[in-house]
């Protein structure tokens, strides 16, 4: 096989090889690394309906990380999709009326990013190895929720490796902040800010930019890197589970080999969909990425107008990971959708770290014929989760509800009878006053979330997660609130 290469977005010369790039996570001029070229495969689908999820998941991986060996990779699929998760199909899809959701909640932090990030850690150790660092690693993460503990408890006490998370103060829900702040491993750091995802985000961008912390660092023996969707190691085992999605449909009989699916992904900084993206550039057959957005809907506008505008107003909603108004991946779309320009990516980003904004071309426009987007409000989210849960029995939380509001009403625009996979991304338990509201019009006004839980488990019969039980009765071990201007002094602080 070919060694694929990435480069950075902004920069064509910037040119590395996959581990290189997952080291590193963001390029040194604000870029993110993108695949030089989409790999194709060929498969044997009815052969491949037998296939585990770890089987699967080595034909993908060997194709963007091509300068691992078979043998590493092997070694990192079985260490990370193990017994951790509570399914032995890592990633079941579940069929609700006429519907499927593709369950990524099933492990550790019982949230989609479990995914990607128990397998971070040991491409991550084995790419420090094979290019001879010497360095500790220090992960630097800002997180709308769900990254955060995810990639704590995938690093915690990995050796030579450090990792700081940021989360906004007031943004996230109580179990995502509990299971944050509770979170074990001397190599582990969490500090809330005082401000929205947004703000941590661009200032987690300024520092591994800032190139006087990057040689202080050095100096004290760290070296950057990042365990958001920016890393291209956070992405691509992303694009394994919607293979599998497609699997599971064939091998159930819910659709032919060729036959397309739509996927509808509530999306926040993108990376999810993006891996969707990614996957029918491979040969997956997809018809319609279905973007879904709730009231932070700057996705919503870009798809339908071609114009990027983050001046407006920011909203917390319950469905919080997606409370972002800068999603970092789609300058990896964009970076596409131009012709793999790097001169034009770049200026659309400057232009919207500037002056908040950017529009493009109607050649690019004509590139994003496979995305639809929408958006539901909070009216619509509770309405969607008390639906399927009054008609199916099945309960989803505020991100998947999201999703499933958006598919009906694009369903309904369109008449479009495609078999579609709906991404549930986190399980119901870690929104559990929002649930109680839109469940049960006895207890709509309980806002204590120990007391929503248990009203959860008495309606739905659904088993407390152990996550979420270890989450509320675990000691708190990280407390300090910090300004935005205060997160670059609190990185060298940690360290030392």
């Amino acid at each position: 096989m070919t060694e694929l290469f990435y480069r950075s977005s902004r920069n064509p010369y910037d040119r590395l090889t996959a581990s290189q790039a997952i080291l590193k996570g963001i390029a040194d001029d604000g870029g993110l690394y993108v695949p030089e070229t989409i790999p194709k495969l060929s498969f044997d689908w009815e052969t491949m309906t037998t296939w585990t999820y770890q089987d699967l998941a080595l034909p993908i991986l060997s194709a963007f990380l091509s300068d691992y060996s078979e043998e590493e990779l092997k070694e990192c699929i079985q260490a990370a999709y193990d017994a951790k998760f509570d399914d032995e199909r890592i990633a079941p899809i579940v069929e609700v009326g006429q519907e499927y959701f593709l369950e990524l909640f099933h492990g550790n932090t019982i949230a989609f990013k479990d995914m990607a990030l128990s397998i971070l850690p040991y491409l991550m150790t084995k790419a420090a190895k094979k290019n001879h660092i010497d360095k500790e690693i220090l992960i630097l993460t800002a997180t709308s929720g769900d990254t955060g503990k995810a990639a704590m408890a995938g690093f915690a006490n990995v050796p030579k490796t450090n990792i700081i998370v940021f989360y906004p103060k007031d943004g996230v829900s109580m179990i995502q902040e509990r299971q944050m702040i509770t979170q074990e491993g001397d190599n582990t750091f969490v500090y809330s800010i005082k401000g929205n995802f947004d703000d941590a985000q661009t200032k987690v961008k300024q520092l591994f930019l800032d190139q006087d912390l990057v040689a202080e660092l050095s100096e004290k023996g760290y070296q950057f890197s990042s365990a958001n969707s920016i890393n291209i190691g956070r992405l691509v085992p992303q694009i394994v589970y919607y293979f599998y999605a497609y699997l599971q449909l064939l091998k159930r009989k819910n659709i032919k080999v060729g036959d397309s699916i739509n996927v509808t992904v509530p999306t926040g900084n993108f990376g999810n969909i993006l891996a969707a993206y990614y996957a029918k550039q491979m040969g997956l057959p997809i018809n319609k990425l279905i973007c879904a957005s709730n009231k932070n809907n700057v996705l919503v506008d870009f798809f339908n107008e071609g114009t990027y505008d983050r001046r407006r107003d920011f909203f917390v909603t319950s469905s919080p990971s997606m409370d972002i108004l800068v999603s970092s991946n789609l300058e990896r779309l964009l970076y596409d959708i131009s012709g793999q320009d790097t001169a034009t990516t770049k200026n659309l980003m400057a232009s919207l770290s500037t002056q908040g904004v950017y529009n493009i071309t109607d050649a690019m426009k004509t590139k994003l014929s496979d995305f639809v987007a929408g958006q539901a409000d909070e009216e619509e989210t509770a309405k969607e989760i008390a639906r399927l849960f009054d008609s199916y029995d099945y309960l989803i939380d505020p991100h998947t509800a999201v999703a499933s509001a958006v598919y009906h009403k694009y369903q309904a625009e369109t008449g479009d009878t495609t078999p579609t996979v709906i991404v549930s991304t986190a399980s119901p338990y870690k929104f559990p006053s929002s649930i109680v509201r839109a469940i049960d019009s006895v207890h709509q006004e309980k806002t204590d979330d120990v007391d929503a839980i248990i009203t959860i488990n008495e309606l739905s019969k659904i088993d407390i997660p152990q996550a979420v039980k270890t989450a509320l009765t675990a000691p708190i071990r990280h407390q300090k609130t910090v300004t935005i201007e205060e997160m670059r002094s609190v990185v060298v602080d940690t360290l030392s």
